[in-house]
């Protein structure tokens, strides 16, 4: 099984220790436990996302935002620069 680590309770996305394709399943470890499917090939060290996420939610690693998602994305899904939208170094997307 392949295995992907969430870094903190309140991430909503996991990295993937392995290499996977779509319909592989995978087990959570680390700050989350439980399983899910692959639903697109992930690249080692990619994230993956381990809930439904609507537009515009903010994406947590580290539980820190590194971003805001652009279109819905599904647990299972590879999330990237094409689901992703960057909130680093962006003053224009900073809540004041």
């Amino acid at each position: 099984m392949l295995r992907a680590i969430v870094l903190n309770p309140a991430d909503n996305v996991a990295t993937l220790l392995d290499a996977g394709r779509a319909g592989e399943a995978c087990e959570l470890q680390g700050e989350a436990s439980g399983h899910l499917v692959l639903l697109q090939d992930v690249p080692f060290g990619h994230k993956v996302c381990v809930a439904n996420t609507s537009p515009g939610t903010e994406i947590l690693k580290y539980g820190q935002i590194i971003g805001r998602a652009s279109q819905p994305i599904r647990a299972g899904e590879h999330m990237h620069v094409h689901n992703i939208e960057s909130a680093r170094a962006r003053g224009d997307l900073h809540k004041r």
